[in-house]
């Protein structure tokens, strides 16, 4: 699905996935420490623009994510905004008490979980997920057993939703002739979720026996897809130092709001 998403690459598609979880690791727990309300407002912007132009998706997709990840920020930090501490009362409303210090702590976490979104969702949109399994058994030795095992159920998903969206059509055939008290309410569901289940088993039980057929083992194995680190792995590196090197120059010689420590 993904990939349908997709409007043009970029060289951080070439980039092995392992660099790009070990410094989105890095990012996440650098994010933490920064207390400085400008570096995380210039690095929340800088992310944005990079989530933009470095992902490569239409922009509807885009914006959808966009949309929803600036919502769970949002809510992530309601409770720090409408119950911290302060001594410059913005609301107060019975528990509810909005101070001017609460509301700053409150933004400067939903910046923290934006830049930590910003910059995660670019991996996604970035990478083939038969990759991601190719360079844990090359690079992580993780045994082929487990990562196949992971590729297929990932494979799964999909057949399972085309499963569900083919009995959903055919339901609404069968409910022509069936009295709607027999497809009300939980039976509803169990007409489709029952079937569904049981089909997805099916299909499990017989994509094992294949994969033992196959002899899948531990043993030392060949690999048709090579994922080695290259080049772009270091332009990777060097370009996420930069983004982060311009919003700390930013956030020294054109500081906006001039808060020093959020804390």
């Amino acid at each position: 699905m993904l990939t349908n998403w997709k409007k043009y690459r970029t060289f951080i598609d070439d980039v092995n996935i392992l660099t790009k979880l070990i410094l989105g690791v890095i990012l996440f727990f650098y994010a933490i420490f920064i207390h400085q309300f400008d570096f995380m407002l210039y690095l929340t912007i800088i992310m944005f623009l990079y989530l933009i132009f470095m992902s490569g998706v239409r922009w509807l997709p885009l914006l959808i994510v966009i949309v929803i990840t600036l919502f769970f920020g949002l809510t992530s930090s309601l409770f720090m905004i409408f119950y911290g501490e302060g001594s410059e009362t913005i609301f107060k409303f019975g528990i509810i008490h909005i101070t001017e210090e609460s509301f700053l702590r409150g933004i400067h976490v939903t910046m923290r979980t934006l830049v930590i979104s910003f910059y995660g969702m670019v991996i996604p949109f970035t990478s083939q997920i038969i990759y991601v399994f190719y360079s844990f058994m090359q690079h992580l030795k993780v045994k082929p057993k487990i990562a196949y095992a992971f590729m297929a159920s990932i494979r799964m998903i999909p057949l399972m939703f085309s499963s569900f969206m083919q009995l959903r059509q055919a339901l609404k055939m069968r409910y022509a002739v069936i009295d709607k008290s027999n497809r009300k309410g939980l039976k509803w569901i169990h007409h489709l979720l029952i079937p569904t289940l049981s089909q997805s088993i099916r299909k499990s039980h017989r994509l094992a026996v294949a994969m033992e057929a196959k002899g899948f083992t531990n043993g030392k194995r060949t690999f048709y897809y090579k994922v080695p680190f290259t080049k772009n792995d270091l332009y990777f590196i060097l370009m996420t130092i930069a983004l982060v090197a311009v919003a700390y120059l930013l956030n020294i010689y054109l500081p906006i709001t001039h808060i020093s420590d959020i804390r």
